[in-house]
């Protein structure tokens, strides 16, 4: 009898330390990415499964084309300009890494009011759709990637300029409900923020694909 309660002991205590590895990893899987998407609300669990959603979509094709299966950039132009929008994506993990403030088209306008996309080579607008992102360079706003469209919405985006770069009318810091600066098309971001994508981007290995939806 003494022995049938040792051993009944020792496997409590063994589900008790795996159900706890359990939990622990998965509370550090929850917390990183309520670091990233902040809040325990509807809207933030609602866009956390819109990512979740298009991240597994992107898995298959980024296997498909050799590209990096490791970590993605998706961007939701349905969300406001000055909330974080421009989020670095965990392929492996399933999980948010980081977000960041990004800005959208003018389509040539002084000032867009809400959204307008477009592929013509001048049109200023901001492209839907995926994007490789290519080599570094520097340009006239300091470093900047090379975009290169993978759909038709945004074919164009290289002979457009269209590239991944940063600028000082960018702020750090959500500012939402205010809006941010407008670009000519560009996904533009703060420059720590870019400094934090150039990490991911230089160390991937494959190229990493970037996702601009609504």
């Amino acid at each position: 009898m003494k022995r049938f309660f040792i051993i009944f002991c020792l496997l409590l205590f063994g589900l008790l330390v795996a159900g706890g590895g359990w939990y622990l990893s998965h509370f550090k899987r929850a917390a990183s990415e309520t670091a990233a998407i902040p809040g325990n609300t509807e809207s933030s669990r609602l866009l956390l499964r819109k990512l979740n959603n298009r991240a597994s979509e992107l898995k298959e094709f980024v296997k498909s084309k050799k590209y990096n299966g490791e970590l993605c950039f998706l961007v939701d132009m349905s969300i406001a300009s000055g909330a974080n929008r421009f989020f670095v994506y965990d392929l492996s993990k399933d999980s948010v890494m980081a977000s960041g403030l990004v800005t959208h088209g003018r389509c040539n306008k002084s000032w867009l009011t809400g959204r307008k996309y477009g592929n013509e080579v001048g049109c200023g607008c901001s492209s839907l759709g995926k994007y490789k992102i290519g080599a570094s360079y520097k340009g006239r706003f300091g470093l900047a990637y090379k975009l290169h469209g993978l759909d038709s919405t945004n074919s164009n985006a290289f002979k457009r300029y269209v590239v991944l770069h940063s600028h000082e009318c960018v702020p750090e810091e959500e500012v939402d409900p205010a809006p941010i600066c407008q670009s000519d098309g560009c996904p533009t971001v703060s420059l720590s923020f870019l400094g934090e994508l150039s990490r991911h981007i230089d160390k991937a290995g494959k190229p990493v694909v970037l996702w601009i939806f609504e």
